[in-house]
């Protein structure tokens, strides 16, 4: 799996929330604070403009994408001065439940999607975002973008047969192109940094994706820096000052981040959890979880609740009003 997927794979938890809404002018919806939330907010019929809650706006031309990664509140509306909307209920957009809305009288219609993010799980790609990452439409340099949101509008749109395994397919492939826009070099150069710069960098690039792809191997700062094509110390220095943590801290990091979710979604004995993850012993796994969650990997997996999302089919509710 790639580096992005693996990311998102492991840090996603059940399935996300999806809906279509269809607003006619003047609108105005107040999206409340959610913990743990990734929001996608997508514009595919009209303009229209964001205030967070420190007053900070965005305009959201028509076809553009809005990443909420830490799902910050928000309102949205048709235009700042629209009269204020009472706030989205608490329990409206569900994990797992879809709002399917179409009037083709309607002024705006704005895709939207929340994933939910499992509780100490951070990790450099969502950390290092902005509140409010604003991608703006560019049929010609990302087409793929423009087509898998197409795809989504139109499954959204209406109910048909097979949408509980399309819904979520194409919410993720609007997700990863939009990822991969963000941490592309187009950005890396334009302000943004972390994630954005440390991939758009080749060795250290090359360093993450050999990680990712073997974190069991016992990996040393030497001979990632082999694969990075640099020395031990220069690369140790560009990998802390592009990713925020020495390489051996991030790989323990993401050892245990890949161990909570073995934990929570199997029912592998910890020796295996252990190995897996590149422990050779399960006290040496147990202490380093403990140190890292503040419980013991036994504790972790009673309280945690178990996620197979393919079992799990979409909730249909009715459009709110």
């Amino acid at each position: 799996m790639d580096l992005l997927s693996d990311v998102m794979t492991v840090l996603r938890t059940g399935r996300p929330f999806a809906g279509r809404f269809a607003r006619t002018a003047p609108w105005s919806d107040h999206r409340l604070p959610r913990p743990h939330g990734f929001g996608l907010q997508v514009m595919v019929r009209g303009a229209a403009v964001v205030t967070a809650e420190t007053g900070e706006t965005v305009a959201l031309a028509e076809g553009d994408a809005l990443l909420t990664p830490h799902g910050t509140g928000h309102v949205i509306a048709d235009a700042a001065d629209s009269p204020p909307g009472p706030p989205c209920r608490a329990d409206a957009e569900r994990a797992g439940s879809v709002f399917r809305s179409d009037d083709p009288a309607a002024t705006h219609v704005a895709l939207c999607a929340a994933y939910e993010l499992a509780p100490n799980r951070a990790h450099p790609l969502v950390v290092t975002l902005p509140d409010f990452v604003h991608v703006k439409a560019d049929p010609v340099a990302r087409p793929e973008l423009a087509q898998a949101i197409a795809m989504l509008d139109a499954e959204l749109a209406a109910e048909r047969r097979g949408g509980d395994t399309l819904v979520p397919a194409l919410l993720d492939a609007v997700l990863m192109y939009l990822l991969r826009a963000i941490h592309g070099p187009r950005h890396a150069e334009c302000g943004f940094s972390g994630w954005a710069q440390a991939l758009a960098d080749d060795a250290i690039a090359a360093a993450l994706e050999a990680l990712h792809a073997d974190p069991a191997r016992q990996w040393t700062v030497a001979s990632l820096g082999e694969v990075a094509g640099l020395s031990r110390s220069a690369f140790s220095r560009r990998f802390t000052d592009l990713v925020g943590q020495p390489p051996l801290g991030y790989l323990t990091s993401w050892r245990l981040t890949l161990a909570a979710r073995l934990l929570a979604d199997t029912d592998r004995p910890l020796a295996s959890v252990a190995r897996q993850v590149g422990y050779a012993s399960e006290f040496a796994f147990a202490a380093a979880f403990k140190r890292d969650f503040g419980t013991p990997p036994g504790q972790f997996r009673k309280a945690a609740p178990g996620c197979d999302p393919a079992a799990e089919p979409f909730r249909r509710e009715p459009v709110p009003a």
